[in-house]
């Protein structure tokens, strides 16, 4: 019995640990799709952007969020790096600079756009010092209604 309950207690943490966020936004269209769930875009700049970085580490890497997020939300990341060793692939770059001149065209970093799964723009934000996780759910949820 008590191995089971082990197995149980890693897989459900292996869950909340798990990558969340898609690979491509055409992944995060379709997932959204045949989910029915928001997605949840996020303009940042993963090692330069100080609020980009602050917002990862205290919202979206917090138990509360992914757990959230996993039920409830689609989630892609469009990153803007700017060291060498962080670059991306040219096709990821190319479709987040599309994405940028569509949802982003003043460059703020970061910002977080909801929209729902025909890409219609329900609402933005970006970092909010001092907010809780489940605060900033209940921001992004607002978009929703």
């Amino acid at each position: 019995m008590k191995i089971i309950t082990y197995i149980l207690l890693f897989a459900c943490c292996g869950m909340l640990q798990a990558q969340q966020w898609q690979e491509s936004f055409d992944d995060a269209l379709m997932k959204a799709s045949a989910e029915d769930k928001p997605i949840v875009l996020v303009f940042s700049g993963s090692d330069w952007c100080a609020p980009c970085i602050r917002l990862k580490k205290h919202i979206f890497d917090s138990n509360e969020f992914k757990a959230y997020a996993l039920e409830n939300y689609v989630l892609y990341d469009a990153d803007f790096p700017r060291k060498k060793k962080n670059q991306l692939p040219e096709e990821k770059l190319k479709m987040n600079k599309s994405l940028a001149e569509k949802y982003n065209p003043k460059g703020y970093f970061p910002l977080v756009v909801v929209m729902d799964k025909d890409q219609h723009v329900l609402g933005t934000t970006g970092f909010v010092a001092r907010t809780s996780p489940e605060k900033y759910i209940k921001t992004l949820n607002r978009f929703l209604k």
